[in-house]
């Protein structure tokens, strides 16, 4: 049996985060002393490894429970909801990516635009790009385009 620090060394996870998965369901200690101390097994070890990798690929607290009851009686369940889950985590993924590039663009297209020099801000593009709100037009003419393009 392990305490909460032992599983903590083991895991590279602190107590704080242990704790804060056990507060979600995602892990439960196995066994408690009088005094309230959690102890786990190599069990939990390996179910709290689990939950690492998940959190690390991406996935949601509430994707990784949804995993965590497929890996517990994977005889009731299919690869094919594990497969959803994840496309469904791919998906997300590619949206917020096609995000960050579209602000990459415009960032791009400020620093482009400035001359950068030494001189004050008082006639800097980019503060008056920001100002003008010119990029809130470039982004919602942006979304709006890709939203013609998905459907």
């Amino acid at each position: 049996m392990l305490k909460i620090s032992e599983l903590s060394k083991k895991t590279g996870l602190t107590a704080h985060t242990l704790r804060y998965y056990e507060k979600h369901g995602l892990i439960n200690a196995s066994n408690r002393s009088e005094a309230g101390y959690r102890f786990y097994t190599d069990s939990d070890v390996r179910r709290v490894q689990f939950v690492k990798t998940a959190r690390n690929t991406g996935f949601s607290l509430e994707d990784i429970g949804q995993l965590l009851s497929i890996r517990v009686d994977k005889l009731s369940h299919s690869c094919q909801e594990v497969t959803d889950i994840t496309r469904k985590k791919l998906d997300e993924v590619s949206a917020k990516l096609t995000e960050l590039q579209s602000m990459q663009q415009t960032l791009q297209l400020l620093l482009e635009s400035c001359c950068g020099g030494p001189e004050n801000a008082t006639h800097c593009s980019i503060m008056e790009a920001l100002d003008a709100g010119l990029l809130l037009d470039r982004e919602a003419a942006s979304r709006t385009e890709q939203q013609g393009e998905t459907k």
